[in-house]
């Protein structure tokens, strides 16, 4: 029993591992900022979750499962939060774009606010 419990976490581990590297070359490979904030937003909260869930297996106690699932909570909270503001900032500093931009309401936005 011990043995497949260790054997099922370490698998977590790996799957995580691989999610999060997978992320990596996402972010290295594509081609504008907001592509690769979705990449490591997606990526990076998976991730983690996939290798805190392989030490809850792991760890097997009530006590450290409490704490990881608050750590988990926590990862989906703040990862894909941190990940939409830097889109939210690279959008507002105008960074180029992959491809045409055919929506553009954040300028209008600011031209009707001027009286024009």
């Amino acid at each position: 029993m011990s043995d497949a419990i260790h054997l099922i976490s370490a698998w977590f581990a790996l799957l995580g591992a691989l999610v999060i590297f997978v992320a990596m070359i996402g972010v290295v490979r594509f081609p504008d900022v907001f592509c690769r904030a979705h990449a490591l937003g997606k990526g990076m909260t998976l991730g983690i979750s996939l290798m805190l869930l392989s030490l809850w297996i792991d760890q097997g106690t009530q006590a450290a499962g409490l704490k990881i699932l608050a750590a988990i909570f926590f990862q989906f909270l703040t990862l894909p939060v941190a990940s939409h503001l830097l889109a939210l900032l690279a959008r507002q500093l105008d960074f180029p774009r992959f491809g045409p931009r055919e929506i553009d309401d954040h300028r209008a936005a600011k031209g009707a606010g001027r009286g024009s």
